[in-house]
């Protein structure tokens, strides 16, 4: 018994998988800046990256890192705060699909 307990809670610890499709609706916003090709922020001055190709697993890592202020960035945090997980893995999978 204990270890299908075991197996069961690893199992819900595990990301969910990211939906393209519902990534590509989400990312609308994130493309206003990491889409733009030489975007400068104007303040604080900086390049913006551009995140195409980007491995899934990165975005997912960052997007938890500024939601949770793990990461500072005022206005990356007020984009992730209000992403669940799973919206979270559905852009990733769109941002990493892109060609």
């Amino acid at each position: 018994m204990k270890k299908v307990l075991a197996l069961l809670a690893f199992a819900g610890a595990a990301h969910a998988e990211g939906n393209v499709e519902a990534g590509r609706a989400l990312a609308e916003t994130c493309l206003g800046c990491h889409g733009v090709a030489h975007y400068v922020n104007t303040y604080p001055t900086y390049h913006v990256p551009k995140l195409k190709g980007q491995h899934a697993e990165y975005i997912v890592e960052a997007l938890k890192g500024y939601r949770s202020g793990e990461r500072a960035h005022e206005t990356m945090h007020a984009n992730a705060a209000q992403l669940s997980d799973q919206d979270i893995a559905d852009i990733a999978a769109y941002i990493a699909s892109i060609k």
